[in-house]
C-alpha cells in the first residue's frame, strides 16, 4: 500500500480524513515521520497556505503528499477571520476565544451568513493538484454543543438547525467543508490508480 503523508499536527482533522480516505493509502501524520516544525503559513489565500505546506514535507521527506488549509469565511465580516481563522483572537489564542471574539463582533447583526472553506493541495510526484470544499451556513448568536473542534459550536449549516458540535460525527463527516473536498481529493487518488 502506498504510504501519504497529510501534512497535519492536528488529531481531529486527520481522524476525520482517515475515516473519509479508509483503506486507499496508509495514511501517516507529520509526527509519524518525525516532522515536529509548525510549518508557517504566511499565504494570504487558504489556496497558498495549503502548497506552502504541502510543498514544505514534500521537500523535506519526498513522498506523496497533501495539506489542507480550512477557513470560516463570514458574509458581514468581508470573508474574514478566513486564513485568520486559527487565530482570530490573536497568535496565542486558542478555540475557545476565537469564538467569544467572532460572537462579539457579531453581536446584534443580523446578517449571519457564513461558510466553511477547504482547500486540499495533493503533490504527486511533481504534480500539484487542488480540491475545494464548501459548506454555507450561519452563525449561532451563541454556542452549542460538545463535538467537534474548532469554530463547530457556532457554525449551523444550511438545511439544519443544530450547529456542528451538536451532530453526530458521522453526520458532520458526511457533509462538511472538509467531507466535500476530502470526497473530490478521494475520487480522484481512485481514478489516478495509485
Amino acid at each position: 500500500m502506498n504510504k501519504l503523508i497529510f501534512a497535519t499536527h492536528n488529531d481531529h482533522k486527520f481522524g476525520e480524513v482517515k475515516k473519509l480516505i479508509g483503506d486507499l493509502y496508509d495514511l501517516v501524520d507529520l509526527d509519524d515521520i518525525g516532522i515536529t516544525d509548525d510549518i508557517p503559513e504566511t499565504g494570504d489565500t487558504l489556496e497558498s497556505n495549503a502548497r506552502i505546506k504541502a510543498r514544505y514535507v514534500k521537500e523535506h521527506c519526498g513522498n506523496s503528499v497533501f495539506a489542507d488549509d480550512t477557513g470560516l469565511e463570514v458574509e458581514i465580516l468581508n470573508g474574514q477571520p478566513g486564513v485568520y481563522t486559527a487565530r482570530f483572537a490573536g497568535p496565542e489564542c486558542d478555540s475557545e476565544k476565537n469564538m467569544e471574539k467572532l460572537l462579539r463582533v457579531m453581536e446584534g447583526e443580523e446578517n449571519r451568513r457564513a461558510q466553511f472553506r477547504t482547500v486540499i493541495c495533493l503533490i504527486i510526484g511533481d504534480n500539484e493538484y487542488l480540491f475545494e470544499g464548501v459548506v454555507k451556513g450561519r452563525i449561532a448568536t451563541k454556542t452549542s454543543g460538545t463535538g467537534g473542534f474548532g469554530y463547530d459550536p457556532v457554525f449551523i449549516p444550511d438545511g439544519y438547525d443544530k450547529t456542528f458540535a451538536e451532530m453526530p460525527s458521522e453526520l458532520k463527516n458526511q457533509i462538511s467543508h472538509r467531507a466535500i473536498a476530502v470526497e473530490r481529493f478521494a475520487t480522484f487518488l481512485k481514478e489516478l490508480g495509485n
